[in-house]
């Protein structure tokens, strides 16, 4: 319930007025109401329906037949001639509220030049917007004007460049202060918005390998901080932008950072939360650590991966520093964003402008809570939609990224995934976008949300398949851990195996569960839950360390070799590990860090992984992007319902690929003859027609057509 005080009123609609009275005041009991305004304007109230509620309260439903002017300040009186604030609530979700305020400009924020600069909120049910702003230690507070749509304004004729600025808004009689929710850049830890020149922000762009689907991408998911946080790597700015791409002799010998992401062959660079987040402190970052998917700024970058975060352009610079280092190096950089909730809803620049608005919220005044976060971002809201697409082309004509991965992207509806995806795609006829699509249990109507039951609807997005995480590895709830899957050792799993190479687009071995390979992210370790390494010690005690290097290494060659989008978590080719650990987004940097010392000891692994990787690149038929190319290519079979055959063609040559995941050892003929590429590890063997299939071993055997 909305009710923290005795007395409390809420505008629910344009004739609906919701008011809830303490028993502990008047008994809860008026018979009458009306509404009043600073300029002695009375507006009568009808009562409709009387509820007596389990928390102590009256609950009036009131009728109010004369039309409010949104963004006035109002009062409800009752019949004991005590006068409250009349609060905008459920009346923001209506359809009308957001016909009669959806404003299509694009000014929001501010516009800079050096003889003057614009500003402009979004706060129609504000009275009032102060804007302040400081420059040179000298603070001016300025009155703005309400303009059309619910757009509060005001310009400023001298230069501010470098100057900082927050608003304060009176909304439902309270002065809230924020930051500009269209801010493009701020000062240390979100204290306030800064005004900067975006012509000084310009990305070189560099000729990119060719991409012909999103199934030629290879992602590697990375931390900005855990890269390079580790002190043996010879960077100087560990954990920031500038450390992410920092290259020396030491780097270059050792081959750690950036040197070494280089060295893998992945296509696309995934970096976790880079925007502005509110877990770490900006000025001394070593006192907490954080993944990052709290956010408070959705166009800033975040200050701790700065040099020097209390200068507004340093965070910006490091991170087109940071693109365009990867560009030139022939990798593309996706950004993990969160558009599903907000570190604080109490104090976010969303609920201080419009209250209410930006959250899914029900006709009882509860607010959702299906990310676990206290509150859903209400995508149907036609100005918080715009607010993330805007946001969105504004990253990636700033910064030239090439993808968005969507965190807990179910949260968001389907509709609005689509127009991200066709709008950014006009932009860079390459990018990608993709993301979480668990069905949580938001007040989202469940046909309407980004969810993989509803992948069907969404043509060029891709969600991270669980479906091949489990039955590729085994199952990942903290309860689960001992569940195994098929290359862990659960070898009745090899029909639903053949399911999810084929990109679960397919009848094969279970109903589809994508409409294309396209929309299929195959993974098997990420951020999230324990590392597949980990997972392995687990739920695999019986076998010895070699196995267990075997199973990994089976397991990353599921994950390349299967039809659709592979995902690698950084430091999965080389066994990482977090101590068992699965939820690690707030512990050290000694938990979390990527281990190049590790990767020394493992380095076999990250050998497997390059050739793995190298093996995709040259194989087109292992990156079919139709389903209709999937049923044409793509056969399974096997030997003795334990070992796969995975074979899959196209013009040119057949692959065969044998995944044995059993300590037996089996043998198979070919009817030609046959190159083996691949056993374990990358080979070049010709003529081969009869093979012996080790234990725990996985071989790809080509034929080329003459």
């Amino acid at each position: 319930m909305r009710q923290q005080t005795y007395y409390e009123a809420y505008l629910d609609d344009f004739d609906k007025i919701v008011v809830y009275l303490s028993r502990n005041s008047y008994g809860g009991s008026s018979n009458r109401f009306y509404v009043k305004d600073d300029d002695g304007n009375i507006y009568n109230l009808l009562i409709q329906s009387v509820e007596t509620t389990q928390n102590n309260y009256t609950k009036y439903t009131l009728l109010l037949n004369e039309e409010l002017e949104i963004g006035k300040e109002y009062y409800v009186v009752h019949q004991h001639a005590r006068a409250v604030i009349l609060q905008y609530s459920a009346i923001v979700k209506t359809q009308r509220f957001d016909d009669m305020f959806y404003y299509d400009g694009a000014d929001l924020g501010y516009t800079y030049n050096n003889k003057y600069t614009s500003f402009a909120l979004w706060a129609p049910c504000a009275s009032r917007v102060k804007l302040e702003i400081a420059k040179n230690n000298v603070t001016y507070t300025y009155e703005m004007q309400r303009t059309e749509k619910g757009v509060f304004r005001y310009s400023v004729l001298e230069n501010l460049e470098n100057a900082t600025y927050v608003y304060f808004v009176r909304v439902n009689g309270e002065w809230k202060e924020t930051i500009d929710p269209y801010g493009n850049a701020s000062i240390e830890n979100s204290r306030r918005s800064a005004v900067i020149d975006m012509r000084k922000i310009k990305v070189k762009d560099y000729p990119l390998p060719e991409m012909k689907t999103a199934c030629d991408a290879i992602i590697y998911e990375v931390s900005v901080r855990d890269f390079t946080s580790q002190k043996s790597t010879g960077i100087l700015h560990r954990g920031t932008f500038n450390g992410f791409v920092e290259e020396n002799e030491y780097t270059k010998e050792k081959c750690t950072g950036f040197s070494y992401l280089k060295s893998l062959g992945i296509t696309h660079v995934q970096l976790m939360p880079v925007m502005d987040f509110g877990s770490v402190n900006e000025i001394y970052p070593e006192l907490h650590y954080n993944w990052g998917y709290d956010p408070i700024q959705y166009r800033v970058p975040e200050g701790s991966f700065s040099i020097a975060p209390q200068n507004p352009y340093d965070r910006i610079f490091g991170l087109v520093n940071l693109v365009e280092e990867c560009h030139k190096a022939g990798i593309r950089v996706n950004l993990d964003v969160v558009f599903n909730h907000v570190y604080d809803k109490e104090t976010h620049f969303f609920e201080n402008t419009v209250p209410n608005y930006y959250f899914q919220m029900n006709e009882q005044g509860d607010f959702s809570n299906g990310t676990w976060c206290g509150n859903d971002i209400d995508s149907k809201r036609k100005m918080c939609a715009k607010y993330i697409v805007d946001t969105c082309i504004y990253l990636v004509k700033t910064y030239h990224i090439d993808g968005l991965r969507f965190d807990l992207m179910g949260i968001l509806d389907y509709h609005l995934m689509n127009e991200i995806q066709q709008k950014c795609k006009a932009l860079n006829p390459n990018f990608m976008v993709y993301g979480e699509g668990w069905d949580m249990p938001s007040f989202l109507d469940y046909r309407e949300r980004a969810s993989i039951v509803n992948s069907f609807k969404m043509n060029e997005v891709a969600h991270f398949s669980d479906r091949f995480r489990d039955v590729v590895k085994g199952r990942t709830g903290a309860h689960e851990v001992n569940v195994k899957g098929y290359c862990s050792g659960a070898v009745y799993l090899i029909d639903i195996m053949k399911n999810v190479m084929s990109g679960s687009c397919t009848h094969e071995g279970m109903d589809p569960m994508f409409a294309n390979p396209r929309n299929a992210v195959n993974y098997v370790e990420c951020h999230d839950n324990m590392t597949s390494w980990d997972k392995l010690k687990e739920c695999c005690k019986e076998d010895s360390k070699e196995i267990r290097i075997a199973r990994h290494k089976m397991m990353i060659a599921a994950v390349m070799f299967a039809q659709g989008i592979p995902f690698l978590h950084s430091g999965q080719e080389f066994a990482r590990s977090k101590h068992g650990l699965s939820n690690t987004y707030e512990e050290s940097d000694d938990v979390n860090k990527l281990d190049y010392e590790r990767r020394n000891q493992y380095q076999d692994i990250v050998e497997c992984t390059k050739d793995l990787i190298e093996i995709r690149k040259n194989h087109a038929c292992l990156r079919y992007a139709e389903k209709e190319e999937v049923e044409e290519n793509v056969r399974f079979s096997s030997i003795e319902q334990q070992v796969l055959l995975y074979q899959c063609k196209d013009s040119k040559e057949v692959l065969t690929i044998f995944f044995n995941p059993t300590n037996g050892t089996f043998h198979y003929e070919f009817d030609q003859d046959q190159t083996l590429i691949y056993y374990n590890k990358k080979i070049e063997e010709s003529g081969c027609r009869h093979l012996t299939i080790a234990p725990f071993s996985v071989i790809v055997a080509c034929h080329k057509y003459s």
